[in-house]
C-alpha cells in the first residue's frame, strides 16, 4: 500500500531541525560559521582559508549554509560576501558554544565542581558576539546596568529601559527612539558561552557597542573577534566600565 504523505506539522518541524543540525554539524561549515561570528562579513576565500578547505569545496559548503538560511550573500559591485543570515543565527550558534563547552558530567556530579573556561583569554576578556559585546566586559556591563537600575526585567530575560535609563543613554548620545523603531528584539539577555552568563543582546546591546566604538571606549580587532577596553572608557564611564 502506498504511504501518504504525513499532514503533521510537528514531524515538519523536526526534519527541519534536522536538515539545521546537519548543516553545523560539519567540521568546515561550523568553523566558517565562527568565523563570521564576529559580525562582519567575509568573501568566500576568506571562508575557505578560515575552514582550511580548497575553494570548490567551500562553494558547496556555502551553498548548503545558503540553502538552510545560516548564511546570506551580500553582492556589492563585482564582489561577492557572506555574513550571517541575522541575529536569531547568531545566538542560536552562541549557546551552541555554551553547549560544546560544557563540562561532560552526568547528573552525580558536585555541584560545587568549578567551572574552567578554555575559551583564548584575549577572547574572554572582551569580544563580540554578533554584534554586541560578550566576555568578561560584555557579562559585567549587562551586570552594572541592571544595578545602576536603567534596566528592568533581569528575571524574565527580555529587558526594558527604565525612564532612569532612557536618559542616560539618550544623553551619552544614543539614539533610544531609532533603536526601538530597529525591526529586532530591543534587549534581551544572550548567554555568554565563555562566562555561562548572560550579556546583553537585542537592538540595544547592538547600539551600546557602537556607541562605544564611536566614543573611544572600547577597540575592536581587525582580523576577529576580539575587544579592548580602552583607558578612555574606566575614565568616563567607571560605574560601567570600571
Amino acid at each position: 500500500m502506498r504511504k501518504t504523505a504525513t499532514t503533521d506539522p510537528s514531524a515538519s518541524a523536526d526534519l527541519q531541525l534536522a536538515r539545521l543540525a546537519g548543516a553545523i554539524a560539519e567540521p568546515a561549515r561550523a568553523r566558517m560559521l565562527g568565523f563570521l561570528m564576529d559580525g562582519h562579513a567575509r568573501t568566500a576565500t576568506e571562508l575557505a582559508a578560515a575552514a582550511e578547505v580548497a575553494a570548490s569545496t567551500a562553494s558547496a559548503h556555502l551553498a548548503r549554509l545558503r540553502d538552510e538560511r545560516l548564511v546570506e550573500l551580500w553582492v556589492q559591485g563585482r564582489h561577492r560576501y557572506f555574513r550571517l543570515a541575522g541575529e536569531q543565527v547568531a545566538a542560536a550558534l552562541e549557546s551552541l558554544m555554551v553547549l560544546a563547552g560544557a563540562p561532560h558530567a552526568g547528573p552525580s556530579a558536585a555541584p560545587s565542581a568549578g567551572f574552567a573556561p578554555s575559551t583564548p583569554s584575549r577572547l574572554r576578556a572582551a569580544r563580540t558576539c554578533y554584534d554586541h559585546m560578550a566576555g568578561t566586559a560584555g557579562v559585567a556591563l549587562h551586570d552594572r546596568l541592571h544595578a545602576q537600575g536603567w534596566l528592568s526585567g533581569l528575571a524574565s530575560g527580555v529587558y526594558e529601559l527604565t525612564a532612569e535609563g532612557a536618559v542616560a543613554f539618550e544623553s551619552l548620545g544614543l539614539d533610544v527612539d531609532a533603536v526601538r523603531r530597529s525591526r529586532r528584539r530591543f534587549a534581551c539577555a544572550c548567554l555568554d558561552w565563555s562566562e555561562r552568563r548572560p550579556h546583553l543582546g537585542g537592538a540595544l546591546g547592538a547600539a551600546w557597542l557602537q556607541l562605544s566604538l564611536r566614543r573611544g571606549w572600547v577597540r575592536q580587532a581587525l582580523d576577529g573577534r576580539a575587544l579592548t577596553l580602552t583607558p578612555k572608557a574606566q575614565r568616563e564611564m567607571p560605574e560601567l566600565f570600571g
